[in-house]
């Protein structure tokens, strides 16, 4: 069966905010996104619901639309690319309703490898990430009050469950948020972190050793049915940041930044943002100036945390950063590349 292939010509841009200058990107699509991984200036892949994948090799002059073939009903929330042709894409939803998908390209996306499946009840996929081009992870909501965790160690064309009985337990109705695909993480050659809400307060899994063993480390950022910490990023392998909030009151006011330095073992919370409220993913443009977005808008510090200054209000879900480019993704088609010039 033939992927439908649409490649459109942008024929302009236009700018969110006067004063940091959002680009939209004008593509023919309703599909909403979640998640979007930029392998430099030129080479960027989102995914999202209704089965789509989106894909540019020249920076986003012209995207290619890919409607995966049977997966339609599928909401793609995480997605990692090797190059411009390999990228592994993650569905988001309830196992035995059939939607726990793990599919693979190796063409670009013309033709994909559906590489895992599960109908296990409880199971749904949150996020995928790699330490290098063979080792990875991805991780579901709890399962029997355990993190539902598959390792591959060859690139993603097979994954096997790691054991339930290695992970710390869940608290209740502790679990993660498929919001950004940053949920969890990878770090260095060994490192990976599972930031958590839903119940009492905010927790963040870690692991040194890639996911051999866990522990769950408390902070002090409040949690509830849907609120918690939603995304993450480090710049090195000692410094990070976590990022949160609620997302049934988007705009309210409450801790939404953490940082650490000491590789996850203790957590510290920084300013609220400016906007306040909920933000989703976090992302850090040439190691000195970290940017959040979410529903509640956009914005940046420079800093580390400890001020911030706001972008706009455009609602966005998710970030990624590369070389000077900066590229966020949200609901009904928004996809938007950041005039950095005002940060430099």
């Amino acid at each position: 069966m033939k992927n439908l292939f649409i490649t459109f010509l942008l024929f302009s841009f236009f700018s969110l905010s006067s004063k940091a200058q959002w680009l939209r990107q004008n593509i023919n699509t309703t599909a909403s996104f979640r998640t979007v991984h930029a392998l430099s200036d030129k080479n960027v892949w989102i995914s999202g619901s209704k089965g789509t994948v989106l894909r540019t090799i020249d920076g986003g002059q012209n995207w290619q639309v890919i409607n995966v073939p049977n997966a339609e009903k599928l909401d793609f929330r995480d997605i990692y690319a090797f190059n411009e042709k390999e990228a592994i894409i993650v569905s988001a939803g309830e196992a035995s309703e059939g939607a726990a998908k793990i599919y693979r390209t190796d063409d670009a996306g013309q033709t994909w490898n559906l590489v895992f499946q599960t109908e296990e009840k409880g199971v749904f996929f949150d996020g995928i990430d790699f330490w290098d081009k063979n080792t990875g992870l991805v991780f579901s909501d709890p399962v029997a009050g355990h993190w539902f965790l598959l390792k591959t160690k060859d690139a993603g064309k097979t994954w096997e469950r790691l054991i339930p009985t290695a992970l710390p337990a869940n608290k209740g109705t502790e679990a993660a948020f498929a919001a950004s695909g940053t949920s969890m993480i990878t770090v260095g050659k060994k490192q990976a972190y599972i930031c958590t809400g839903g119940a009492e307060s905010a927790r963040v899994f870690r692991t040194l050793n890639q996911g051999q063993t866990w522990e769950a480390i408390d902070t002090p950022v409040p949690a509830g049915k849907a609120s918690g910490l939603f995304g993450m990023k480090f710049w090195d392998n000692q410094h990070g940041v976590a990022v949160g909030g609620d997302y049934l009151e988007v705009e309210k006011d409450l801790p939404n930044v953490l940082v650490t330095a000491d590789a996850g073992k203790t957590w510290q919370l920084e300013a609220n943002t400016n906007p306040a409220g909920l933000k989703e993913g976090v992302g850090i443009w040439q190691k000195k100036i970290i940017i959040a977005v979410g529903p509640s808008g956009t914005s940046y510090s420079k800093d580390f945390g400890k001020s911030w200054i706001m972008i706009d209000k455009t609602p966005f879900h998710a970030i990624s950063i590369v070389g000077n480019s900066v590229w966020a993704v949200g609901g009904k088609g928004m996809i938007a590349r950041l005039n950095t010039d005002f940060l430099k």
